[in-house]
C-alpha cells in the first residue's frame, strides 16, 4: 500500500521505511535520481554535499495522520557561473520548505473555505489531518487567488 502511496507522489522515490506509531503512519522515503538539476542554472549534478531528512505532513491513510520523513540530499552545483556553489534537492509534490504535501494543502483548502478557520481545524483534526486555525489562515492568504 505504501509503494502505491509514495508513486502518487512521484515514480522517482522509494519508501525504504514504514512504521506505525500511536496514530502514525511513518513513511521514510527518498529520491531514486542519479543526477538533479540546479534550479538556479538549470546544470545537472549529481555530487552530493550532504542529506538531511525533512518531515512532510499527507493525506491520512486508514484514519492515521501520515507523516513523511523526506531524505533530502543537497548538492553542489558544477557550473562556475552559477551563484550558488549548493542547492536542496526539490520535489513538484511539496513547496520548497514546506511542511504539507500539495495534494494536503488543497484538501486543507477545500475545506475551509467555506468555514472559519476554528471550524476548520476541528474537522480537519477528526481526519487525522493536524492544521491550527493560523496554518489555515496562512494557507486561505497565500492561496486567495486559487480559492475563489
Amino acid at each position: 500500500m505504501e509503494k502505491e502511496l509514495i508513486k502518487s507522489l512521484s515514480d522517482d522515490l522509494v519508501c525504504i521505511d514504514c512504521r506505525l506509531k500511536n496514530n502514525q503512519i511513518i513513511l521514510k522515503i527518498e529520491s531514486t535520481k542519479q543526477q538533479v538539476l540546479c534550479p538556479y542554472c538549470g546544470t545537472p549534478s549529481f555530487r552530493v554535499h550532504s542529506v538531511y531528512q525533512r518531515e512532510i505532513q499527507d493525506i491520512p491513510m486508514q484514519d492515521r495522520q501520515t507523516i513523511l520523513l523526506l531524505n533530502t540530499r543537497k548538492i553542489y552545483c558544477d557550473n562556475p557561473d552559477c551563484g550558488h556553489k549548493t542547492f536542496p534537492e526539490r520535489f513538484d509534490f511539496v513547496a520548497s520548505k514546506g511542511k504539507k504535501t500539495n495534494r494536503l494543502v488543497d484538501k486543507i483548502l477545500m475545506t475551509s473555505t467555506k468555514l472559519s478557520s476554528v471550524s476548520a481545524s476541528s474537522l480537519l483534526r477528526a481526519s487525522s489531518i493536524k492544521a491550527g486555525k493560523s496554518s489555515i489562515c496562512d494557507l486561505l492568504k497565500k492561496n486567495a487567488n486559487n480559492c475563489g
